[in-house]
């Protein structure tokens, strides 16, 4: 009988009492995170419950299994299994805890400095995604590295993979030479401030914003939706647009090709009218002006100004579209078009026909041999 209770009760006396710990510590982080609405933290932390169960029920098992005398048999097979799971546990726990630190304290100052500095934070929420990126790596390292010392067999090998360490550094060095530099230049963008998450750029002539950054490759959303994946180290070797440097505001130029007769002065008071009706001009400038001119049309230029890259792209549409819309409506004549009209010769100089009847100066020639 007493084989059965005392298993029984050390094995059933963890399980609960894990499961009665969990639930206290869960209550309290959840009194703590509607007493104090202004941090998040509280609230992120009751996302560890379960490694911190897993941490508490691993560890009490580990300490009691040899009072509970069951399947000695096996005893150093379940402790070592129930080492292996402390560990992991406990290095998920930590994960967990670092991530609901460094999100509780970016969402802090995102909520202070978004409307003054929406540049800075973008750039902070780029340092804390690598940072929490780094950490996790490292915790994941340090708890397989743990998990291996377990095992008499590595510490054992440990001092012969010491005395090797130079030759394997430098192979390792050679095979990895690209992850490394990649690895590097995550960190260069992380902290030097040359992309964030959320900038829009230009790269290989595809415009776009930055979706996602980690230690090796960015990702970056085109207009159409389309993702583009790239590595770290091309934003710190190639040249790159960003949009967003500095301040997001923007400056766009819509053209059009008339003709000579357009109303210019008619065409700068529709241009305001119709960015007054536009939701997406900032209202900072306009400009009306001709760029350029042909034999046959003129180059004009209206230029506006927008919050970003999105509402730029937006006001110059509606720009070019409605002031087209508007000349054909009013203005026919300033559209370009082909002249048809005869060929005005000089006093006194008589057309010269051609065998079918139609005047030269008339006739289209549409290959060398007929001229």
């Amino acid at each position: 009988m007493d084989d059965v209770l005392r298993p029984l009760i050390v094995v059933g006396g963890s399980v609960v009492l894990t499961l009665m710990l969990g639930w206290v510590t869960d209550l309290l982080l959840r009194k703590a995170d509607e007493r104090h609405h202004e941090t998040p933290l509280w609230g992120l932390l009751r996302r560890a419950r379960v490694p911190y169960q897993l941490v508490l029920c691993a560890a009490l098992l580990r300490g009691s299994y040899d009072e509970a005398e069951l399947l000695q048999d096996h005893k150093v097979g379940i402790g070592r299994l129930l080492t292996l799971v402390l560990i992991g546990s406990a290095a998920w726990l930590a994960i967990r805890i670092a991530a609901a630190v460094v999100e509780a304290t970016y969402t802090r100052y995102a909520s202070t400095h978004r409307e003054r500095d929406p540049a800075r934070v973008r750039r902070v929420r780029t340092q804390v995604t690598l940072i929490r990126r780094v950490v996790t790596a490292v915790v994941g390292v340090v708890a397989v590295a743990a998990m291996l010392l377990t095992f008499p067999a590595m510490r054992a090998a440990g001092a012969s993979l010491l005395a090797s360490a130079g030759i394997l550094g430098i192979v390792a060095g050679v095979a990895a030479q690209s992850t490394l530099g990649n690895l590097f230049a995550g960190l260069q963008i992380a902290f030097g401030d040359m992309v964030r998450i959320g900038d829009t750029v230009v790269v290989d002539g595809e415009w776009g914003t930055v979706e996602e950054i980690t230690l090796t490759f960015l990702t970056v959303r085109t207009w159409d939706e389309r993702r583009i994946t790239m590595p770290v180290s091309y934003f710190t070797s190639q040249p790159f647009e960003n949009w967003s440097r500095g301040t997001p505001q923007m400056t766009g130029t819509v053209f059009w090709h008339l003709d000579h007769s357009a109303p210019l002065d008619a065409m700068r008071e529709r241009l305001r009218d119709i960015l007054r009706e536009c939701p997406a001009w900032d209202g900072r400038a306009f400009n009306l002006t001709v760029t350029d001119s042909t034999p046959s049309t003129m180059e004009v230029r209206a230029l506006v100004t927008a919050r970003d890259a999105d509402d730029i792209w937006t006001v110059r549409v509606a720009v070019r579209e409605q002031m087209l819309r508007w000349l054909a409506a009013e203005h026919p004549y300033a559209l370009p078009r082909v002249n048809a009209a005869d060929a005005v010769l000089p006093p006194g100089h008589r057309a010269r026909r051609a065998p079918d009847g139609i005047p030269a100066a008339r006739r289209v020639h549409n290959h060398p041999r007929e001229r």
